[in-house]
């Protein structure tokens, strides 16, 4: 059986979704946009659903999800602390509701908020890669395996002598896990 790494799997950084940290929004959503347009659909069957961020000296710093995105909604997100932590303890509907009331979340038209949050600066609501989220290209398929699960990321962010060069997406991840499976005799 052949060897899987993340390089014959990941999106080159130059086919990516890239921005400024100093970008808005809105030039997130349309980088996002023309990168999905340019996207050789012959080898990567999904869209991209993340947008990768650079700061002044073109390191990249942050990326942001389409759940950021929906995060820039509503400011008020920010001051309820750690979601993914809150969202781990699996509480009710109903006290998850009492959240949106008690903090007035999203309580104003829906196109007062898109307007809003299109100006927003991304490095204002970017995440901050972990130290979990960065794999070397000459990785096996199995390690990267083990990152995207263990840390339930979307995707990792590929490196080369410490340089990012790529990002491995758990779409791709996953088209090539189903295709082995496929192939293999049950």
């Amino acid at each position: 059986m052949k060897t899987i790494n993340v390089k014959d799997l990941m999106v080159p950084l130059d086919e990516y979704a890239t921005v400024s940290d100093e970008a808005t929004l809105f030039e997130a959503v349309v980088a996002l946009e023309m990168a999905q347009e340019k996207l050789d659909r012959t080898r990567f069957k999904y869209l991209h659903r993340a947008i990768l961020v650079y700061d002044k000296n073109n390191n990249i710093v942050g990326k942001i999800s389409q759940l950021d995105v929906l995060r820039a909604l509503e400011p008020k997100y920010g001051e309820m602390g750690d979601q993914q932590s809150i969202s781990r303890f699996g509480f009710s509907q109903k006290f998850l509701q009492s959240l949106r009331e008690q903090f007035r979340l999203l309580d104003r038209p829906f196109d007062d908020s898109c307007r809003t949050a299109a100006q927003v600066k991304v490095k204002t609501f970017m995440h901050t890669p972990s130290e979990g989220e960065y794999v070397d290209e000459d990785a096996t398929l199995d390690v990267a395996i083990h990152r995207l699960v263990m840390g339930h990321h979307q995707s990792l962010l590929v490196t080369r002598d410490n340089k990012i060069v790529g990002i491995l997406r758990l779409t791709d991840v996953f088209a090539e896990v189903f295709q082995t499976m496929k192939t293999c005799e049950l």
